[in-house]
């Protein structure tokens, strides 16, 4: 779900659309609680939507990284000179990880995976394209400002 944010001079509104979000809660490396987050664009609808400017799409996303915003229950993911914020499938575990470490995890997949994908779909979808070094990885941190 898209929820309106500022004037627009980042990703465009086509692009957050067609992104798929998945949240998890998860063990960093050090043994410590992480909030995971997957994006991943859904399969091309028009012609320009070839797999070239899809995975140049999602580098281009990857470069603008988001901040995550408390609105409610819910959590925001905003990215830097976007029109609008992509709400995110969060259980309540996930979202108090984001609120207590202030960030999550951010994985970003240059491959397409529908939407509609549930968690064991995800997680094969994980397994194929991180063989094949299709992940990009960062984090989105948490803006101190609630709504």
């Amino acid at each position: 779900m898209l929820t309106r944010t500022a004037p627009a001079t980042g990703p465009e509104t086509g692009l957050l659309a067609s992104l798929g979000a998945w949240t998890w809660p998860g063990t960093a490396p050090d043994g410590q609680q992480v909030a995971h987050l997957l994006l991943a664009h859904c399969l091309g609808r028009t012609s320009h939507d070839t797999p070239k400017a899809i995975e140049t799409r999602m580098r281009h996303l990857a470069e603008t990284l988001g901040t995550l915003m408390a609105v409610g229950s819910h959590v925001l993911l905003r990215f830097p000179g976007a029109r609008w914020g992509l709400k995110l499938p969060a259980h309540p575990q996930w979202t108090r990880l984001v609120h207590n470490n202030g960030r999550a995890a951010l994985v970003l997949g240059l491959d397409p995976l529908a939407q509609t994908a549930d968690a064991p779909r995800a997680d094969a979808y994980l397994d194929a394209v991180l063989t094949r070094g299709r992940l990009l990885f960062g984090f989105a941190r948490r803006t101190s400002r609630t709504a």
